[in-house]
């Protein structure tokens, strides 16, 4: 079963990969732990919440439920649950488990974070999203009307537990969704990822096991390798937002209700490659080759109605921006990237249009 260490000042856990890891769950409790609270929504309760009940077995626990879905991702919910575990007994010896996609995960964290100024967390993520990505380096947080996961803290798990085989019942889209982050670990920093990828588009879309649970291992030892040189996004850590500065333009647009995170991730991909590509940093032929790999693993939604304009003037509101300087994280070839700022204007939005095209 692969394990990924991730050390970082605050906290070193494991990311722990296997098919049906998650009936082991309750041997990731501390000991002498206070209150259990599992944070998950009521629709990934229903489908997969046997399993987590299961390797919970003689643990008492506490349900609580968040409403689900990027519109809700606010601060209002976890408030909510606040209350609910300080009526439930909740206290300092107290632990979350985040059982949910990428906006539980992320929620959840959250919520551990400040419940009596930090409370622990364990992360058992059930979307291939939240697997690869957000369950892993102990971002937290949510949104804003003005803008993506402008309100957060950095509060790493105690472990994450990553289980493929919740994947199965997961709707096509979803996991479509978390494959453009993986394509993203491929253009980053995984040039082997990346042409299997590439080569096996059929076994990835069929969710053939040998193909699923490599794509997830190279994914996450990526991610664990990253974090535990960069902790806090002060330097290397920034090059996993590739895409995510555009894409977070697009879900703020758009009200956080036309894209999944994942999709919104692919657009702001493309319109990276068409500003290395217009800056000079970036050759054709490998600006063909990522836009084909995500084409291969498409569709995403319309882009009909959306103003390249709009979207430009929401960059600035992204919470990379630092003193009014956009950051955008752009491909030099397959494997590497770079972090560069001052951008022209004009580059910008012709890629945002060619983007939108």
């Amino acid at each position: 079963m692969p394990s990924y260490r991730v050390e970082t000042p605050q906290r070193c856990y494991h990311a722990d990969v296997g098919r049906g890891i998650v009936k082991r769950a309750a041997e990731h409790i501390p000991a002498k732990v206070g209150k259990v609270f599992v944070v998950s929504t009521e629709d990934v309760w229903k489908h997969q919440g046997e399993a987590l009940a299961g390797g919970l077995d003689g643990v008492p626990y506490e349900l609580l439920h968040l409403p689900g879905g990027e519109s809700q991702k606010r601060l209002a919910p976890l408030e909510e649950l606040a209350e609910a575990m300080v009526e439930r007994g909740g206290d300092r010896t107290s632990i979350v488990i985040a059982f949910g996609g990428g906006i539980v995960n992320d929620m959840a964290g959250f919520l551990a974070a400040i419940f009596m100024r930090g409370i622990p967390v364990l992360q058992v993520p059930t979307t291939l999203l939240a697997q690869v990505d957000a369950a892993i380096g102990g971002k937290t947080g949510v949104n804003l009307v003005s803008g993506k996961n402008l309100v957060g803290s950095f509060h790493q798990p105690i472990a994450v537990l990553i289980d493929p085989g919740l994947l199965d019942t997961l709707p096509e889209r979803e996991y479509r969704a978390g494959l453009f982050e993986i394509i993203k670990a491929g253009v980053i920093r995984e040039p082997g990822l990346f042409q299997f990828l590439a080569e096996n588009s059929r076994e990835v879309l069929a969710r053939e096991a040998a193909a699923v649970d490599r794509i997830i291992d190279d994914s996450v030892r990526m991610k664990a390798e990253v974090v535990s040189a960069d902790e806090r996004e002060g330097d290397l850590r920034r090059i996993l937002n590739f895409g995510h500065t555009f894409g977070h333009a697009l879900e703020s647009e758009t009200g956080y209700t036309r894209f999944l995170h994942g999709e919104a991730v692919a657009w702001g991909m493309r319109a990276a490659v068409y500003l290395a590509e217009l800056s000079g940093q970036l050759s054709a032929e490998n600006s063909v080759d990522i836009l084909d790999v995500l084409k291969l693993y498409g569709p995403i939604p319309s882009m009909e109605g959306i103003s390249a304009e709009n979207l430009l003037a929401r960059l600035v509101h992204d919470k990379k921006t630092i003193q009014g300087k956009v950051h955008f994280v752009l491909p030099v070839r397959i494997g590497e990237v770079v972090v560069v700022s001052g951008v022209e204007g004009r580059l910008v939005l012709e890629a945002i249009r060619s983007a939108l095209a």
